[in-house]
């Protein structure tokens, strides 16, 4: 008999071996391409149900902060026109939309490359279609630019979220995070600009000391910038070893802190935040109509500084009628629920009414 094989059989193409896939990583796997159940929430609802009652935010997604306050302040009704300065994930946005409809558009501004084209589709798939619903690719700086673009001469609600979505955060790739190691980058839109990385090799320390001042008001920026200027890091997980490095007589918590606040630092300086922010100021009464209201939501002092003065000198000139009393903070059961939510604050302005 021989051995070779029928010539049936010689025909078919090599069998394909049958490869298994990855084994989830435990309860709580640490990688964030291991958390592939929770960048699915439509097939593993219960995973993502666990993670969320734990007070955390699953993988690749965002958690909207404040929404029953910002409704409050907004008060978008059907029929109008709404602008989300900071679209993220979508969170805020949808919440606004059931509110404008029917009749009622909203314009959603981001600078994000990478995750605008993902929340587009997300709100496409919950129903909003072009006619309620338009994305921008845009930094909220450009927001006269993106309503004359649309032909519209002003809006009846103006949202800014100024806080780091979690998607950002929680991708090791884009170098946001002090926890996860990857590129020291930073940037809300990768194709522009330049990475944190190249912006500590470039800066001095008198120029770094500056920075970490008015960015963070970091109390040992002088120190750190002598031990960070100039330097290349490459990867975040070796500019928070040199941060810790540099403070060795500091306590473990106080060192994280300072990790924290010198990342901030250095992600408002790649994304010029504060510029951004100041022209947005600037041009809101004018891209508000008649009686129009505006919430921001800030996340940091300095942030928050600006905005407040910026209504301040808007009552006091006419501009507004009305603005915050004070400060709107996250409640305690938001706060326990989601940690990221606790440095949050909220101002809003009213327009005068013609």
């Amino acid at each position: 008999m021989s051995d070779d094989l029928p010539a049936a059989d010689a025909c078919l193409p090599p069998a394909i071996p049958h490869r298994r896939r990855p084994r989830y990583a435990g309860k709580n796997p640490r990688r964030f391409e291991e958390k592939y159940k929770e960048h699915n929430p439509q097939r593993y609802a219960a995973t993502v149900a666990k993670v969320l009652a734990s007070g955390k935010t699953p993988a690749g997604t965002h958690r909207p902060i404040m929404v029953a306050e910002i409704l409050a302040v907004l008060a978008p009704r059907p029929g109008e026109l709404a602008v989300d300065c900071t679209l993220g994930y979508g969170g805020h946005a949808r919440e606004i939309l059931a509110h404008l409809l029917p009749g009622g558009r909203l314009l959603g501004l981001d600078a994000d490359t990478i995750e605008l084209p993902k929340t587009e589709m997300r709100l496409r798939e919950a129903g909003f279609g072009p006619e309620a619903f338009t994305v921008v690719r845009s930094n909220f700086a450009g927001l006269p630019q993106a309503l004359s673009a649309q032909n519209l001469t002003g809006v009846d609600c103006l949202l800014a979220d100024l806080g780091v979505s979690s998607m950002q955060l929680d991708d090791p790739a884009r170098g946001f995070s002090v926890k996860l190691d990857g590129p020291l980058d930073m940037r809300m839109n990768p194709q522009r600009g330049f990475p944190a990385s190249a912006l500590l090799e470039k800066s001095s320390p008198a120029a770094l000391t500056k920075l970490f001042q008015e960015n963070a008001d970091e109390p040992r920026a002088e120190k750190l910038s002598l031990a960070l200027a100039g330097k290349n890091f490459s990867t975040t997980a070796r500019l928070a070893t040199a941060i810790r490095e540099a403070l060795p007589l500091v306590q473990k918590e106080q060192a994280d802190l300072t990790v924290r606040r010198v990342f901030q630092a250095l992600r408002i300086a790649v994304n010029d935040e504060f510029s951004a922010l100041d022209t947005l100021l600037r041009h809101l009464p004018a891209c508000l109509n008649p009686g129009g209201r505006a919430a921001i939501l800030t996340f940091h002092s300095g942030e928050d500084r600006r905005v407040k003065k910026a209504f301040e000198a808007g009552l006091r000139a006419g501009v507004y009628a009305e603005i915050a009393p004070e400060i709107i903070r996250p409640s305690p059961e938001e706060r326990r629920s989601n940690p990221r939510s606790s440095s949050a604050k909220l101002r809003w302005a009213r327009k005068i009414a013609a």
